[in-house]
């Protein structure tokens, strides 16, 4: 007959056992572990801990942890409450803008009577980009999005440019559009792949977050019209050929010649438009 708990723990004569509360028999038992084991273990433990954490895979799983939460919080700040309203004349600086109290507003903070519908005068490179963002309507601040309408001149273009804070999906309202962008650095053999599309009326096309892209209108008679939506309050936009050529100051000569492998003198001389109003 055996005993199934056993309710007074002894240190039998020869081996480790229990005695049952209600037979005078000793049976093997799991003896708790003393203080000294339980100390050793802990130092095991911690030694393992240690090579763990000195190790290449636990550092690289640190890193990886680390860059999906850096860009879990690298796009626009998300809304917590309805709305955040921008105060346009708070001192305070933050990522974005402070709210506007909401006790004070008002249907105008999400409005601008931005006349979309009307045609815009063309530049030097033949186009003209209407951007509406946090800027014109306070109201979009957290929201992140924005709108833009582009003209583009018989033959002129939106040139090619990056929005580091948004992708744009957008649409041809009027005429014909050549489009396109460049993927990132590849490994051979994309490298830099290059995308396009003619698009016309009523047609949609996306440039993804960051990559440089461009517009052009191939008609030579008649002038093409856009609607374009961005993924941010404030998108930002960097025209390659401003930036690099345009700087101010300007960029070194040696670096842009050895980058480029051509005189530089005569491209930083010009006039680099800006089309973004």
């Amino acid at each position: 007959m055996g005993c199934s708990f056993p309710l007074d723990y002894v240190h039998c004569p020869q081996v480790h056992t229990a005695r049952c509360a209600y037979i005078n028999t000793c049976f093997p038992c799991i003896l708790k572990p003393s203080l000294t084991h339980r100390k050793t273990r802990e130092k095991k433990s911690e030694r393992s801990s240690n090579r763990m954490a000195s190790s290449p895979s636990f550092l690289l799983l640190a890193a990886l942890l680390a860059l999906v939460s850096w860009q879990a919080v690298a796009s626009d700040p998300g809304p917590l409450q309805d709305f955040c309203v921008a105060d346009m004349n708070s001192p305070v600086r933050v990522n974005g803008f402070v709210c506007k109290n909401p006790v004070e507003v008002n249907a105008d903070d999400f409005f601008k009577a931005a006349a979309l519908d009307k045609p815009r005068v063309t530049n030097k490179v033949g186009s003209n980009v209407t951007l509406i963002n946090v800027m014109q309507i306070a109201g979009l601040n957290t929201l992140g999005v924005s709108i833009a309408r582009i003209d583009y001149a018989p033959l002129g273009q939106n040139p090619p440019h990056t929005h580091p804070r948004a992708t744009e999906i957008l649409t041809v309202l009027e005429g014909t559009l050549y489009v396109g962008f460049v993927t990132s650095n590849q490994p051979a053999p994309n490298r830099n792949k290059f995308l396009s599309k003619v698009l016309n009326k009523g047609d949609v096309f996306v440039f993804p977050v960051g990559l440089i892209h461009f517009q052009f209108n191939p008609n030579p008679h008649k002038p093409a019209v856009g609607i374009a939506a961005l993924s941010s309050q404030n998108p930002g936009a960097i025209t390659i050929a401003n930036a690099v050529f345009g700087s101010d100051p300007q960029i070194s000569d040696d670096v842009l010649a050895k980058a480029f492998q051509v005189e530089i003198d005569w491209l930083q001389a010009q006039f680099w438009e800006n089309n973004h109003n």
